[in-house]
């Protein structure tokens, strides 16, 4: 796949031309948007996404087109969960809704810049090393075990992610801080003293804790392809609709509660076609005396994107059947 640097260029300015849009149309006025609002503008960026696909289907043939959509899916499956995290941000540090568009778009630059300088470093990896899709393999089985035993629960998230974070505690400790909000301000003067408020606080914890998110998602769709230009457009257009996501499945976050195991078994798929595909050009002396291992297959982009979509139609079914039980179980008890 080749993509000209004006391609490039474009695509980048395109996608710094949304955020500014999503600024001025959307964020500069404070508001609580409502649910008509978040689906019209979550529907938008979806419908924008899937014709993103198309056109790199049409342009560059589809193999390049299903590993597109491939990573979309699984980027905006991954951001999904994140939510759950900054669900508990919100309401740790109280940020009033009207103003929790101004964080997460802010929290969606952050990330765009975080990811764009992991996705370079992957692919100058990649490119250089062979061995680093081992690393990437076994990093991602190791996340997948980890997060097969996560529970999360926005109504009483575990005492242990109600700390700050590194980045948080380091701010407050180098710099004055209030705990009052002023509007959507980021600093406040009082009695001639200049101080960051908690609108300030929470951008930084939310940003912070994308590092995090960007270990997972990115050997993740590097496991899907190696193509840089498609790895960042995946990223940027799951991203682009995280504010409106957030708004509009809220309250809906509560009842997938099987998410982690769904996206733990996609983690664990990609990290074992990580691992096969290491195996296939293998250059490590240790193994195979530095040669490929001929009998590890390759397994193909459309498996891939099968087993992705498959495992979380099950993992939102098995979930709303589950807490629906669970509803009707609690009111015949209450009765």
């Amino acid at each position: 796949m080749d993509v000209s640097g004006w391609v490039w260029a474009a695509t980048a300015v395109f996608v710094v031309g949304l955020i500014f849009f999503d600024f001025f149309a959307h964020v500069r006025t404070p508001h609580a948007p409502t649910f008509k609002e978040s689906a019209r503008w979550s529907i938008f960026y979806i419908v924008l996404a899937l014709v993103f696909g198309v056109v790199v289907g049409m342009v560059w043939g589809w193999g390049p087109g299903t590993e597109y959509f491939a990573g979309y899916i699984t980027e905006k499956s991954l951001s999904v969960d994140n939510l759950f995290v900054f669900l508990i941000i919100m309401t740790k540090f109280a940020v009033p809704r009207e103003y929790q568009q101004k964080v997460l778009l802010v929290g969606v630059v952050i990330a765009l810049i975080l990811r764009t300088v992991f996705i370079l470093a992957g692919a100058a990896a990649i490119e250089q090393f062979s061995w680093v899709f081992y690393i990437f393999g076994g990093f991602l089985v190791y996340t997948a075990v980890k997060l097969a035993r996560e529970h999360h629960d926005a109504q009483h998230p575990d005492p242990r992610e109600e700390r700050d974070g590194i980045a948080v505690r380091l701010f407050k400790r180098l710099v004055p801080t209030v705990d009052e909000y002023h509007g959507d301000r980021l600093t406040v003067r009082i009695d001639g003293k200049r101080f960051f408020t908690p609108m300030l606080v929470v951008m930084i914890a939310i940003g912070s804790t994308d590092v995090l998110f960007a270990l997972d998602s990115i050997p993740a769709i590097y496991g899907l392809t190696e193509e840089p230009y498609i790895v960042f457009t995946a990223n940027a257009f799951a991203l682009l609709g995280l504010r409106q996501l957030y708004f509009l499945i809220g309250g809906l976050l509560e009842r997938l509660i099987y998410l982690s195991q769904g996206l733990a078994v996609i983690l664990g798929f990609i990290g074992l076609k990580l691992v096969l595909h290491a195996l296939h050009v293998n250059e490590l002396p240790f193994i195979n005396n530095g040669e490929p291992v001929e009998w590890a297959p390759e397994i193909p982009t459309w498996l891939s994107l099968t087993v992705i979509l498959g495992t979380l139609v099950v993992a939102t079914v098995l979930s709303l059947l589950k807490t629906r039980s669970d509803a009707s179980i609690a009111s015949k008890t209450k009765s």
